[in-house]
């Protein structure tokens, strides 16, 4: 790309800095913004595109176009959310931003904030909850309300500030705050508070924000409270149900004080009831980046049987992936092999493997074997000698027994209902 920083631009941004965001940008794939450029269409002249982020970055004539508004499923579970799309362009020069801020920011960062940081995971936060719930009683599960639509603009910037001495970072950031929403009649919507989620700076911007709202302030208000945070999204353990009451109170007041709010209907204390913990409350279930904590049925090591808070799939994420099946319609698509079907949904059948049966496998299972059972009905549709259930049953076995990881699910559940 030519020479990494030629003279003459008053600020400092090296090439290869563009050249490594647009790898980024090309990893993560993503829909085209409002200029309806995808990724291939950009990728055609990319020595001339990548040059002209960076010429208009590096000389601070860089201006954001508006963020494209879609409206999506939520990840876990029921009900959608606005998610802000920039363009292709746009989400390499907030890439070049968000690598510069996150190497200020992220040693900072507290060891129990989880969400897009590099290194951590929602499982790890999953697991890290699960551990705590065990040692005590009490729990506040948190939900601040519209979070993304809410934040300051002025504490964002306050916090970017006190993290980097780079101006065109700070001035990108303001730029990109204040940068209008396209709704999908095409009108823009001005902003004056908020971040949207989607854009590739948000991320890094959230953590920073939440870092002093939330993270610091209750390690310094209360140090023997421990917590999970994962975005917006925290759990806060206590011992008694006066310290949850009283830690509640207290974050509901931090909220107001950097304009956020706690969602009434969805922040809750809740008490960890299990075999062990005979209590009372009117919660003893919660849920936790798409799995629901609650009493359930475990085995130990020595084979006994007891009760204990564990974390399994909740029926939300049960519930969409269970519509996802359904959309596919796998009993109809006779003209595909059972090779084609496989190629095409191992991807995201693994993908709930690996995720929602990271914990509580057995809650995950019910949906895997109804997969199983529309192969059982493409098998016999598509091959009419096959009709008769025991043939059928036969064929199965055989083919399971010869491809045991054709479908990724077989390695867990390898037989239909019909042949279980």
């Amino acid at each position: 790309m030519g020479e990494l920083k030629p003279p003459g631009k008053p600020f400092d941004i090296s090439k290869w800095e563009v050249q490594d965001a647009w790898e980024k940008v090309k990893a993560n794939k993503g829909a085209p913004g409002t200029d309806g450029v995808a990724l291939a269409e950009f990728g055609k002249d990319l020595k001339g595109n990548l040059y002209k982020i960076w010429n208009r970055m590096s000389s601070g004539s860089y201006f954001p176009p508006p963020v494209k508004a879609v409206e999506i499923p939520k990840p876990h579970g029921s009900g959608t959310r606005i998610l802000g799309v920039p363009t292709v362009a746009d989400r390499i020069a907030q890439t070049v931003v968000a690598a510069r801020l996150e190497k200020a920011v992220e040693p900072v960062f507290h060891p129990d904030s989880y969400g897009y940081r590099p290194g951590r995971s929602a499982l790890d936060a999953v697991a890290a909850c699960r551990k705590r719930c065990w040692k005590k009683d009490w729990l506040i599960d948190l939900d601040v309300e519209k979070f993304f639509d809410s934040v300051r603009w002025d504490l964002i910037v306050k916090a970017v500030e006190a993290h980097t001495d780079l101006p065109w970072v700070l001035l990108y950031v303001k730029r990109w705050l204040a940068a209008p929403l396209q709704l999908p009649d095409g009108t823009l919507l001005e902003r004056d508070r908020g971040t949207p989620q989607g854009s590739s700076v948000s991320p890094v911007l959230a953590n920073l924000f939440m870092h002093y709202a939330f993270d610091t302030w209750l390690t310094r208000s209360y140090p023997g409270v421990q917590f999970e945070r994962y975005a917006d999204d925290a759990v806060v353990h206590c011992v008694t149900e006066r310290q949850a009451r009283e830690v509640l109170a207290a974050i509901g007041k931090r909220m107001e004080q950097v304009g956020l709010r706690l969602h009434p209907a969805k922040t809750r204390i809740v008490y960890c009831k299990d075999g062990d913990r005979r209590g009372s409350h009117e919660h003893t279930s919660f849920t936790f980046l798409g799995f629901t904590f609650a009493a359930r049925a475990a085995r130990g090591k020595n084979g006994k049987k007891f009760t204990r808070f564990l974390p399994a799939v909740s029926k939300d994420a049960l519930a969409k992936m269970s519509a996802e099946v359904r959309r596919w319609r796998l009993h109809l698509r006779t003209w595909h092999t059972m090779g084609s079907l496989a190629r095409e949904i191992n991807p995201v059948v693994r993908g709930w493997m690996q995720y929602y049966g990271a914990f509580y496998r057995s809650a995950l299972l019910p949906l895997l074997r109804r997969i199983n059972a529309y192969l059982m009905r493409w098998l016999r549709k598509k091959y009419k000698r096959l009709a008769s259930k025991k043939k059928a049953r036969a064929c199965w076995e055989r083919v399971t027994a010869q491809y045991p990881r054709l479908f990724a699910h077989w390695a867990w559940v390898p037989y239909s209902w019909w042949t279980g």
